[in-house]
């Protein structure tokens, strides 16, 4: 297991709200630094980190581990910190399937949790907790926008994704706005690399269209194998098919990829434009949107820091209600659920200056929620 302390030292003014803590804050990070999905956790830390850096708060630690994206093992590193290192709040876990093993347990420990990324449909609706807030989206958000994009090219559309909560969540979210007929609907294992089974069903499908969400390194190996096998079909997805993170690995076979995300690179506003001047500076390199997510959260626990105590809890959730921060995305608001409300792009992946990323095609949603709000009963 890795661990990492980290502290921010620089003697600047917190940056999410310009007011000094309440009080010394402990936070958790519960990240993947190891395997197959570590550049996405290593997005997820860094983004977080650059945020605590530039507050220059010297109040703030930050301890962080590696889950390995194993359960029991983020079970146990959530337990460890919350009883031996008494962390204040937890964040930066990955994985839909980690983050359910973690979320219950700790907020019935009375502990907050901001999610940089994970997103399950039973955290959303009835199973919501005022604890629990998540600065990314819901898991369906981001699926439901390419859904809607393929409503109009696309008639027959094989849909694929691994069978993990987030998987599951992926497709009925593309499937609640797709009108079109599927071709083909296929879960995989968690962490599989070999889709030649899959991509044989697909060239034999009749499908005109093909929607993957395979995060990490499931969609390195799908998209290399894909681009091998000689199929034609169009391949599309959500952001996190075709992220930074992932695109070096897979290389020019991502080109022309359309995807769906709440930002990009190439957002032309003051706040995206130094952000993205601030991480590449910090890491050199392009972030990603597990990146940008990450940084929005620690912006929400400083921004709430700095007007109240994490001790009193009602104070603390009412100060990170009102989302006082400027996102990089732009439109940043908390629904009823305490998951974000705000615009989703379609995106192309292109190579600029040498650099696989992707470019802004045009808004899909604007202030889009999720479906389960509605069951929310906080």
């Amino acid at each position: 297991m890795k661990k990492m302390l980290a502290a921010a030292t620089m003697a600047l003014s917190l940056g999410a709200s310009g007011l000094a803590m309440a009080e010394p804050l402990k936070i958790g990070m519960i990240t993947t630094l190891s395997g197959g999905g570590a550049g996405l956790g290593v997005d997820t830390r860094d983004g977080f980190m650059l945020a605590i850096k530039q507050s220059g708060n010297k109040d703030i630690t930050v301890v962080t581990e590696d889950d390995a994206q194993k359960p029991e093992l983020a079970v146990q590193i959530a337990d460890k910190m919350i009883q031996s290192d008494q962390v204040d709040v937890l964040t930066g876990i990955v994985w839909s399937n980690l983050l359910m093993a973690v979320v219950p347990g700790a907020v019935a420990q009375g502990k907050f949790y901001v999610s940089t990324n994970a997103a399950p449909a039973a955290l959303a609706g009835q199973g919501c907790n005022k604890l629990y807030f998540n600065a990314a989206y819901q898991n369906d958000n981001l699926h439901e926008a390419v859904g809607e994009y393929a409503n109009k090219t696309y008639k027959k559309m094989f849909i694929l994704a691994p069978n993990y909560p987030a998987g599951k969540d992926s497709l009925t979210g593309f499937k609640r706005y797709y009108k079109g007929e599927l071709a083909g609907e296929v879960y995989t294992k968690v962490g599989q690399t070999d889709y030649a089974a899959e991509i044989a069903q697909m060239r034999a499908s009749g499908a005109d269209g093909i929607f993957v969400f395979l995060p990490g390194g499931m969609g390195i190996s799908f998209m290399k194998q894909f681009a091998q096998s000689g199929v034609k079909i169009p391949v599309m997805g959500p952001g996190f098919s075709f992220s930074q993170d992932v695109l070096p690995a897979i290389g020019d076979a991502a080109l022309g990829a359309k995807a769906s995300g709440q930002w990009a690179p190439d957002f032309d506003t003051d706040v995206s434009k130094k952000f993205l001047a601030d991480f590449q500076k910090e890491y050199n390199r392009l972030p990603s949107i597990y990146a940008v997510q990450a940084y929005d959260a620690a912006q929400l626990i400083l921004s709430a820091a700095g007007k109240a105590s994490v001790k009193d809890a009602d104070a603390f959730r009412n100060e990170l209600l009102k989302a006082d921060i400027k996102s990089p995305r732009g439109n940043f608001k908390f629904n009823t659920n305490q998951h974000p409300i705000q615009d989703i792009y379609l995106t192309e992946v292109v190579k600029k200056d040498g650099v696989l990323t992707n470019k802004t095609v045009e808004k899909i949603f604007t202030d889009h929620g999720d479906a389960y709000a509605k069951d929310c009963k906080i």
